[in-house]
């Protein structure tokens, strides 16, 4: 670890990690909430509980970075990737708690998948030598090894349960796959990129291939076998070794949608624009069609509302039994062409001779098709530059019937979104549309956002009026969701429960009766923040935008009891309406949970925090949002504290902001551009806006486009106003577009330059997010020593 000092001092990699006090070590090392996971026939509440943080000897595993992709060589696998380490079952109808038994110690385990009839868990552990695939039985508790090949999960998912539930679909490493390519001794030419006038513009991705030993590695490492597996382990392979990117079964189980990669591969874009080929086989592995044949995707405009010319969403209609659907631009792509229809919808039902069928035209972008039956879908339509969504209800079997519009509105307006709809599991293992019995109704769970805060619902959809009729609604003081409707007669939902001072646990209740089953009784996990005080607060701007934000202080403190050192943590959003900006996010009746990098571990030494404050950047019209930002920052800014001093929370001499990632680059840039706080600290930030010439964040126009834009918001062109103490953390490896780990090193150059107060973190083997328990802790360590000596000394 490299810790550059105020005073430009270096220490060095020998430097130790540090450890913050021992009540913010007891709150990182706090198990997080178990995640849930309800079987297809509503009859096993599986529990799925982790590890609060990695080690950093995981962390600095060998690792290669190959078309946007990290891959651990020796298990061809995400290096980075998340696992559980228990699983636990409960049973619905009683509560009764089931062993698991089987499991190795210390599983790393990924990728748990219900069989279609619910009796089985497929899911992976991941070894020191590679990844295996586990079957649990629920109702004996046992856990067993189903395979003793490797998957492959480089790139593709490395299984998927048949819909007879006695197999599964898996991509191994080939058996007989020798060595890796070693890397040449020395290089045989030099690497030649050329373009021939094609315009090719992409946003600043990394990880990308750098040339032939690259591609060969890639190669190697991507390649697998495609085969089924039995339940009682007898194992067939269905193909010889290729770069297969997804294998998935028809609901029938008849086929298998499979797509490959290819060369030529690029240098400029990730895999997932590599060119591909799409084939149906069928359960033996013999061709039955090939459906497309992809070709590289580099040319693609930077528009959010652009799509590569080529045909894209390869996958199963849920409710036939073998019929292909996939989406085609008929705009070429490129949002910039007048087109009456932006993209089609098209199919190719079994046994696969017709030419495709064009089922539905959008005139937005296609965004997705949620199948109900022959006579119900719903089709969603988006386009970003106007926010808009719209969904509208079709009939697949009878494409030729006029759609009917359902929902058009602005995604940003969160008061109006009428929820998403529920779904239900098919005996094959797909999802369809959940109808109530006659089949009259659908079933929408929303966040129900209000002006009194977040407040989730369940509501029944009349199809043929559009009305809706509400079922539940959350009640203050709690904060529950629906997690599951099992039965749509009462109905019964499984939900999730927590408040202020209560973390989440899960429920059973019928909503006719009221009756009510409790499920999980998890204790407080941080009782030493027990008291902390919550508040949701608004205030509004100078130019009269509402904005929102949670206001914490220590255990044991109201608001009444006078001013604290506070923080405010932050990140920025644009939107195209004031208004929309101005409605309120979140809800006071939330659990308050310790997550790795957050500032809320601070409360328990005595600082106040204003915790995710509105800062919204506003474009209405034609305008675009970031033609105004700094003044839009600077004043959002100004508002949270004075609305903080108001309260009589905190004192304007003893205020300090920070961020992650584009939070970091609020902080720096309001360090630069006003004269609010004392201190800021800023994690993972992009600071020259030149370095992502193509784009960030919400910003489609180029550097070449928009040259004041870029200038004005890069704080690194601002350093020389910059006068706070200013604490850099940043991952040496961080792989998000534009965030490269040079940005906060040429940032701590220009300040040192200047000779202004600054520190430079950098965590050895961390990406964007910090992972590593070293890493977490330490930077709580820099924090926490940096708001003290500049906040309270």
């Amino acid at each position: 670890m490299k810790a550059v000092g105020a005073h430009g001092s270096v220490e060095t990699a020998g430097s130790p990690y540090r450890l913050p006090p021992e009540s913010i070590v007891a709150l990182l090392d706090a198990p997080p909430a178990p995640v849930p996971s309800v079987d297809p026939t509503s009859t096993w509440l599986l529990l799925l509980h982790s590890r609060a943080m990695k080690t950093i000897r995981e962390l600095s595993r060998p690792e290669l970075r190959l078309a946007g992709l990290r891959i651990d060589p020796a298990t061809r696998s995400p290096s980075r990737a998340g696992t559980y380490s228990g699983l636990a079952l409960k049973e619905l109808a009683t509560g009764r708690e089931r062993d698991v038994s089987g499991l190795p110690e210390d599983a790393r385990i990924g990728r748990p998948r219900w069989s279609p009839d619910g009796t089985r868990l497929a899911f992976t552990i991941t070894a020191a030598d590679g990844v295996r695939l586990w079957l649990l039985e629920p109702e004996t508790g046992a856990a067993r090894q189903l395979l003793d090949l490797p998957l492959n999960a480089v790139y593709a998912d490395p299984f998927d349960w048949m819909p007879d539930s006695a197999r599964l679909v898996v991509c191994v490493v080939p058996p007989d796959q020798g060595e890796a390519p070693p890397a040449p001794e020395a290089p045989s030419g030099p690497v030649i990129q050329e373009s021939q006038g094609s315009t090719a513009p992409a946003r600043t991705y990394q990880d990308l291939l750098k040339g032939p030993h690259d591609e060969a590695l890639f190669a190697h490492l991507a390649r697998s076998r495609v085969g089924l597996v039995r339940t009682d382990g007898a194992f067939t392979f269905l193909s010889e070794p290729d770069l297969v990117c997804a294998a998935g079964p028809s609901p029938d189980g008849r086929y298998l949608l499979v797509e490959t990669l290819h060369p030529p591969f690029s240098y400029l874009v990730p895999a997932d624009r590599f060119p591909r080929r799409v084939e149906i086989w069928d359960e033996a592995g013999r061709l039955v069609r090939a459906v497309a044949d992809l070709p590289l995707a580099e040319e693609v405009p930077l528009s959010f509302d652009a799509v590569p010319d080529r045909p894209r969403g390869f996958g199963w209609r849920a409710d036939a039994p073998a019929t292909l659907v996939w989406t085609e631009p008929r705009d070429g792509g490129d949002p910039k062409r007048d087109a009456e229809v932006r993209d089609a919808v098209l199919s190719l039902a079994a046994p696969f001779r017709d030419a495709p069928a064009q089922l539905f035209a959008f005139g937005l972008r296609h965004s997705g098709i949620l199948w109900g039956d022959g006579g119900l879908a719903l089709g969603v339509e988006r386009w970003w530059q106007s926010r808009t969504v719209r969904v509208w209800f079709l009939q697949p079997d009878r494409p030729e019937a006029a759609k009917r519009l359902w929902v058009a509105r602005s995604w940003e307006d969160r008061y109006q979104d009428p929820g998403a709809p529920v779904l239900r599991p098919t005996p094959q293992g797909t999802a369809v549309l959940l109808t109530s019995e006659d089949g009259r109704a659908l079933f929408l769970a929303g966040e129900g956002a209000s002006p009194e805060g977040d407040r989730p619902f369940l509501d029944r959809l009349d199809i043929a009026s559009l009305q809706t009729e509400r079922l539940w609604r959350s009640q203050p003081p709690l904060f529950e969701r629906t997690l599951k409707v099992v039965q749509t007669n009462g109905p019964d939902i499984l939900l999730s429960r927590e408040s202020r001072d209560a973390p989440t646990n899960y429920h059973w209740r019928n909503l006719a009766t009221g009756e009510e089953r409790v499920l999980t009784d998890f204790p407080h996990p941080y009782p030493q923040l027990a008291t902390v005080y919550k508040e949701l607060i608004t205030y509004k701007r100078e130019d009269g935008v509402q904005l929102t934000a949670t206001l914490y202080l220590p255990p044991g403190r109201k608001p009444g009891d006078g001013p604290l050192p506070t923080l405010i943590w932050a990140y920025p959003r644009e939107f195209k309406s004031k208004d929309a900006a101005g409605q309120v996010k979140d809800s006071p009746h939330r659990f308050v949970r310790i997550v790795p990098g957050r500032p809320h571990v601070l409360l328990t030494q005595g600082y106040a925090l204003l915790d995710g404050p509105d800062m919204p950047i506003v474009g209405e019209g034609d305008a675009e949002p970031n033609d105004r930002y700094i003044e839009q920052l600077v004043a959002s800014a100004k508002a949270a504290v004075d609305e903080l001093v108001r309260r009589g929370v905190a004192e304007r001499d003893r205020l300090a902001v920070a961020g992650h990632s584009y939070g970091a680059f609020m902080t720096v840039n309001l360090l630069a551009h006003s004269d609010l706080f004392r201190a800021g600290i800023a994690a993972s930030g992009a600071y020259n806006r030149t370095l992502t010439p193509f784009g960030f964040q919400a910003e489609q126009r180029t550097l070449w486009e928009a040259p004041a834009v870029y200038s004005a918001m890069s704080p690194y062109m601002h350093a020389d106003k910059i006068n706070a103490p200013l604490l850099l953390i940043h991952g040496d490896a961080d792989n998000n577009a534009g965030t490269f780990p040079m940005q906060s090193e040429r940032l701590f150059n220009a300040l040192k330059g200047h000779g202004r107060t600054v520190r430079l973190v950098l965590l050895p083997n961390e990406s964007h997010g910090y992972e590593a328990r070293e890493s977490v802790l330490h930077a709580a360590w820099e924090t926490l020593a940096w708001l003290d000596r500049h906040l309270k000394g």
